[in-house]
């Protein structure tokens, strides 16, 4: 029998890599593939989860049915996937464990975003929050059901510890989802992730400032002038404009965001080989054990970026239009939040079932676990079809 193909990667990894002829397993043993290494049968495994289809109803800044063109939580994850792999592979670390990470870092966000987010961290306050890192994690190792042997998707130790640490060592409170995980594999919450992750981890700070830019210039909530007014742009406006004097708008837009993300990422690189220069990892183990982040922007360009987020906030996700159908979103996940709470017999037949697996269906506790997994699984439009079907008193009575 053919031996699998671990050590197969594109390019010669450097000594901090993972490699997957090393990775520390998964939480349930399993025979490994003859064809594909370990990280690349978890970013497959991913991409033909239910959870990652669903992606492509779920809301970045604008609902779906506001345009064909706005960017979703899928073409989102896609983007992140792509400048992830281009800064593994300047960094010579493992493209598939980096592209795995950026694949799953938003499984576990609810329907309409952060407003989404935020109304059921609100619903559900007594019963532990809410928050999508977790609930990304509880996709991975718990709702995704296709496996006869396990729930979840039985993924390597290096993809999980790269979903739950990426932006740093965890800090935050240790959740139920997080505590089994621990009783099954340490996870090792107080160090550093791998380079792999904090490449996806910054891929997805570049994405979404420079996409929900290009999203809002679409959308008509500034003009193209006023990106002058911004440290980062106005440079490289200014060098479009020179090389391009008479290029239609639409097009020097693209030209400004392509060039905005390539300044971003050259930067990255820069500031990451320096810090990687500094430490001199020879191991991933120095990568985890390190003082600092290793893949991060520069000083200089941490703040231009915090002033292009802060015009963002102003001028993009603080909109009225947005706060308008923030107010639509929160009175929906509200409204279904508290009637599943109520009367759980509304639930579907199939999270009825769940509901009953998971031990004493009186517990409002077990009851709110269950409520908020179905809620946070929706998308977009199914939510607000659901919306309608329980509180729209003439939806199929017509």
């Amino acid at each position: 029998m053919q031996e699998p193909a671990y050590n197969y990667c594109a390019l010669p990894l450097a000594v901090y890599a993972c490699r997957p002829d090393q990775s520390q397993g998964r939480l349930f043993e399993e025979h490994e593939s003859e064809t594909r290494t370990p990280f690349q049968r978890d970013r497959d495994r991913i991409i033909h989860s239910s959870a990652f289809r669903r992606l492509k109803y779920k809301t970045q800044v604008f609902v779906y049915h506001e345009g064909d063109h706005y960017r979703t939580r899928l073409t989102h994850t896609l983007e992140v996937s792509q400048i992830a792999r281009t800064l593994a592979r300047a960094l010579f670390v493992n493209e598939d464990l980096a592209e795995t990470v950026a694949l799953a870092h938003d499984l576990g966000h609810p329907p309409f975003a952060h407003v989404g987010e935020d109304a059921l961290k609100a619903c559900n306050k007594n019963y532990g929050g809410f928050n999508h890192n977790d609930q990304s994690l509880r996709v991975l190792t718990t709702l995704e059901r296709k496996y006869p042997g396990w729930n979840g998707m039985n993924l390597t130790w290096e993809t999980l510890e790269g979903v739950v640490k990426h932006n740093g060592p965890y800090s935050g409170t240790i959740t139920d989802t997080l505590q089994h995980i621990q009783s099954l594999t340490d996870l090792r919450l107080k160090s550093y992730a791998s380079i792999e992750a904090q490449a996806a981890a910054i891929a997805d700070d570049i994405a979404y400032n420079n996409h929900d830019l290009e999203d809002g210039l679409r959308a008509h909530f500034f003009t193209i002038d006023e990106l002058k007014d911004i440290t980062l742009l106005r440079e490289t406006l200014h060098n479009a404009q020179q090389k391009w004097p008479n290029i239609p708008q639409k097009i020097l837009i693209q030209e400004v965001i392509r060039d905005m993300i390539g300044a971003m990422v050259t930067d990255v690189l820069r500031e990451s080989q320096k810090r990687l220069q500094d430490l001199n990892p020879q191991s991933v183990e120095d990568v985890r054990s390190a003082s600092q982040q290793i893949v991060a922007f520069s000083d200089d360009m941490y703040q231009k970026v915090e002033e292009l987020r802060a015009f963002l906030w102003e001028r993009v996700y603080t909109h009225y239009t947005v706060m308008r159908m923030r107010k639509k979103a929160t009175r929906i996940i509200s409204d279904l939040y508290a009637a599943f709470m109520e009367e759980p017999a509304l639930f579907p037949d199939n999270w009825q079932e769940r509901l009953r697996e998971s031990g004493n269906e009186d517990d409002t506790n077990n009851r709110s676990r269950i409520v908020v997994d179905y809620i946070a699984g929706m998308t977009d439009r199914y939510a607000i079809k659901e919306h309608e079907r329980m509180f729209d008193l003439i939806w199929d009575l017509r």
